[in-house]
């Protein structure tokens, strides 16, 4: 499909809302959208920690490990439609994800692309140089507390970083940590030429970057309750996209095709998705206010986002911090049957005691019967109804304990394996794991300090 390009409106469409997102609605927006930019948004708090390990082990690695499916089944579609790719699948490492979809690239035959990199978040050694004596957000502890763990530390860079990217002829832009607005931000501002501090205008791009970047999110996806919120085609669910005009004014909408469908519940939804104060939600570009956002159905799956402010940016950016913290041993079995939850009952009370005995009692646990107490905890699941639900017919025994070291770990896993020969009768289907923990906290660093820089990579030139 050919697009014609409209310069008074820019068509943004979202291609994933985390990183294990799946690919075949960006496929679809991709062939048949129309978009001027399809944008991924791949990464959580502890994932670019995660990242930053992978690397640790592979410096060829630390980037999202579905980036090279995504191009390869998007790149064909975007360069024939003229839209411009935006990612921070880069993860922990920027530079390496840009050669990759080169490589992808020259694996489908694609002679001409160029990506553009963007470098900067990453500020470990200037953490560790500088600002051990900082205090974490909502915390007692310095990152001088911390630093024998410490695995990375990520700046939350804004929009700004992204646009002399966008300058470039790169069909690709690639980067690491940036705030997920930031991502849609950008390309507004590079296209109607926004000013970076004109606040109110950055804010209403704030807004139609959150309300795309949980992508499905806003079509229905986690909103779905059966007989209650009702989402039509859910198997088939779609990605939003959305049509923004110079004033930042924008209508969310979908393919006509595709699964799901934009309401304003749903757009509500999202808009206050993780949004402790609407009034002010504190970006790297600028502080959004959404509290006088209008949400208006225009039109069947077509709902108008208007309304939203700001004010100035903060003179500091968040940087999150990741960390070793331990490791945890997890355990699970079933139970089925006459007397289910009284054996799966007994097999935690043995495990508790043997852990205990083993000088594993003190330790952070959870004990766990999925069912019946592993949500709510002990308290009544239906409080009021003048009596007690039925008796399970089956159940799933769950202990996970957090330890020092991978050693204790096993161990707890080990001893909840152990119930299939040492424990109540009719135990089954038992699985065991260990991981490493690696924490996330938060501190503020000063935007000054902070170098962002802009790498271009060409497949003409063979830098792949």
């Amino acid at each position: 499909m050919t697009r014609l390009p409209n310069p008074n409106i820019l068509r943004l469409g979202a291609g994933a809302g985390y990183a294990g997102d799946r690919i075949p609605p960006a496929v679809a927006l991709a062939e048949k959208g129309q978009l001027d930019y399809l944008i991924f948004e791949c990464l959580a708090e502890r994932t670019i920690a995660l990242a930053q390990l992978e690397k640790l082990k592979n410096p060829q690695s630390g980037f999202d490990p579905l980036l090279r499916a995504r191009m390869k089944a998007v790149l064909p579609a975007c360069l024939a439609n003229g839209t411009r790719i935006i990612t921070n699948m880069g993860a922990a490492n920027p530079l390496q994800a840009g050669r990759e979809v080169l490589a992808v690239a020259k694996e489908l035959g694609i002679d001409q692309l160029k990506v553009a990199v963007v470098l900067g978040d990453d500020v470990l050694s200037l953490l560790q140089a500088n600002y051990l004596s900082e205090h974490l957000i909502d915390s007692n502890q310095t990152v001088a507390d911390i630093q024998p763990q410490l695995v990375s530390a990520n700046a939350y860079l804004g929009a700004e970083a992204l646009l002399p990217a966008l300058q470039t002829e790169a069909q690709v832009i690639v980067c690491g940590r940036v705030a997920d607005p930031a991502l849609f931000l950008a390309p507004l501002m590079h296209h109607f030429q926004w000013q970076a501090d004109d606040w109110p205008l950055l804010g209403k791009g704030v807004m139609v970057g959150h309300l795309l970047e949980c992508a499905a999110q806003i079509t229905g996806g986690y909103f779905a309750d059966p007989g209650y919120k009702d989402v039509p085609n859910l198997a088939q669910l779609g990605f939003p996209l959305a049509e923004v005009n110079a004033q930042g004014d924008a209508v969310i909408t979908k393919l006509t095709d595709a699964g799901g469908c934009v309401t304003v519940q749903t757009c509500t939804e999202q808009l206050l998705y993780e949004i402790e104060n609407p009034a002010q939600y504190f970006q790297p570009d600028v502080v959004a206010d959404f509290s006088q956002v209008q949400l208006l159905q225009v039109g069947p799956d077509r709902v108008q986002a208007t309304g939203a402010g700001g004010s100035p940016r903060t003179e500091t950016l968040k940087v999150t911090v990741g960390y070793r913290d331990g490791f945890v041993g997890e355990g699970q079995m079933s139970y089925a049957g006459p007397g289910a939850q009284a054996r799966g009952q007994l097999a935690l009370d043995l495990v508790k005691a043997r852990l205990a005995a083993a000088g594993l009692g003190h330790f952070e646990a959870r004990y766990d019967l999925i069912g019946i107490n592993a949500i709510f905890g002990n308290a009544p699941i239906n409080p009021g109804h003048g009596h007690a639900p039925a008796e399970p017919e089956e159940i799933r025994v769950r202990v996970a304990i957090r330890v020092q070291t991978q050693a204790q770990a096993q161990e707890v896993a080990n001893e909840v394996e152990a119930l299939y020969t040492n424990g109540p009768a009719g135990g089954g289907g038992a699985t065991k794991s260990v991981r490493e923990v690696i924490a996330a906290a938060s501190m503020l660093m000063p935007r000054g300090v902070i170098q962002t820089q802009t790498v271009l990579l060409d497949s003409s030139t063979g830098d792949v």
